[in-house]
């Protein structure tokens, strides 16, 4: 299994990028694909392209890439996911084997100088490697000497299915539209519900159960709260930055954003959590190069020969950088891909009850724009990461 300091590097880098972020919309996006390239340039990397991605990556340059495949090759082995790295070469480019070699064996192919057919060929690339959730590769293949690229996908089933419905709320952001609401509720939802003090105030966390190992962790803040603070306060309980309190520790009442807290009379003698939500679909892509420094990418994208561990023969740098992703949270499961790429250019049953029993009841309703993080149960490393600013329709 991957190691505790690499997951940690991965989630700040995801946390970092977020805060950068626009959220004029919705917005989804993964640290997971891109750690692995920015450690595979930094392999091939010298002077100061070398050093300032070292310092992005959080671990020297040499041991990066063993990193990149440990995390790949977890990845791989959860059930319903996915990832894989792609290089592509363009004629006359030598390549050093000894870096190809650290990549561990992914799929080598070799550019055209079409790029139609160049295109075509990237293109089936990523459908394959997402199942077509991200259908095309982010970048333009035009003028490539060297292409690498990363694409993950997500895919898990819930353990307890939603029931879907309509819905309209009568004040907020989604005031006065139908948006396909979900609704959840169960015992074991009750220790699945949690409110916290983070960065961006008070949170609401509620983690939906996959049937493998991913989780899907919801974060509601105050509504005031802004959206990259609130997806930071979701990075921050996911590395135990926040301070977390199960709902069983709290009383009666409205506790946290969207959570309500009561005490019932019930045949079943088990606390009940509820979750209503919105059935949502985000797609985003990012332009890496707008930050630059945040990966490591500022000296690398300037003309130079910032790369002779990866060609001694031809000079190169960082032309573009970009990331596709998308993600959907359904009745069924969620689901979510992300490519990313590097061109670089020269330069349940129920049972009768014995007696009446007093039970607690968390009812946590999310009808307004929210976080949500994609976490590999077992290590907490996040898969997927964004924010909900529009409902999906009814």
């Amino acid at each position: 299994m991957v190691g505790a300091g690499a997951v940690e590097r991965v989630n700040a880098l995801g946390a970092c990028w977020g805060r950068e972020l626009g959220f004029g919309g919705g917005q989804v996006w993964t640290a997971l694909g891109v750690w692995p390239l920015l450690a595979m340039l930094a392999a091939g990397a010298n002077g100061p392209a070398r050093a300032e991605l070292e310092r992005a990556l959080g671990v020297p340059a040499e041991q990066a890439p063993a990193v990149a495949r440990e995390l790949l090759a977890q990845v791989r082995a959860v059930p319903g996911c996915a990832a894989a790295l792609g290089l592509w070469t363009a004629d006359g480019v030598a390549v050093e084997p000894g870096w190809v070699a650290e990549l561990g064996a992914p799929l080598w192919g070799r550019l055209s100088g079409d790029p139609l057919k160049d295109r075509a060929v990237l293109d089936r690339w990523a459908r394959e490697w997402t199942g077509g959730l991200v259908p095309r590769m982010p970048v333009d293949p035009a003028g490539a000497l060297l292409v690498l690229a990363s694409a993950v996908a997500v895919r898990t089933r819930w353990l307890r299915p939603f029931q879907e419905g309509r819905f309209q709320v009568l004040e907020g952001p989604w005031a006065g539209r139908d948006f396909a609401q979900l609704s959840v509720s169960g015992p074991e939802l009750f220790e699945r519900i949690a409110v916290a003090e983070s960065s961006a105030g008070r949170v609401t966390e509620v983690r939906v159960a996959g049937t493998g190992e991913v989780d899907v962790h919801l974060v509601l803040g105050e509504p005031g709260a802004a959206p990259g603070a609130v997806v930071a306060a979701g990075f921050e309980l996911v590395a135990g930055a926040a301070r977390r309190t199960p709902v069983a520790g709290l009383p009666d009442g409205v506790q946290g954003p969207g959570l309500q807290l009561s005490t019932v009379d019930s045949p079943v003698p088990q606390h009940l959590g509820a979750l209503n939500t919105a059935a949502f679909r985000v797609r985003a892509e990012h332009d890496l190069l707008a930050a630059a420094r945040l990966f490591g990418l500022g000296t690398a994208a300037q003309d130079g020969d910032h790369f002779r561990g990866i060609s001694r023969s031809t000079p190169l740098k960082v032309a573009r950088a970009q990331q596709a992703a998308t993600a959907e949270f359904s009745a069924q499961g969620f689901e979510a891909g992300a490519v990313t790429a590097v061109v670089m250019a020269p330069g349940s049953a129920m049972f009768a009850p014995l007696q009446q029993c007093r039970i607690r009841v968390a009812a946590a309703r999310f009808d307004r724009p929210f976080a949500f993080l994609a976490l590999h149960r077992p290590t907490g490393l996040v898969l997927m990461a964004g924010w909900v600013a529009e409902p999906a329709r009814a």
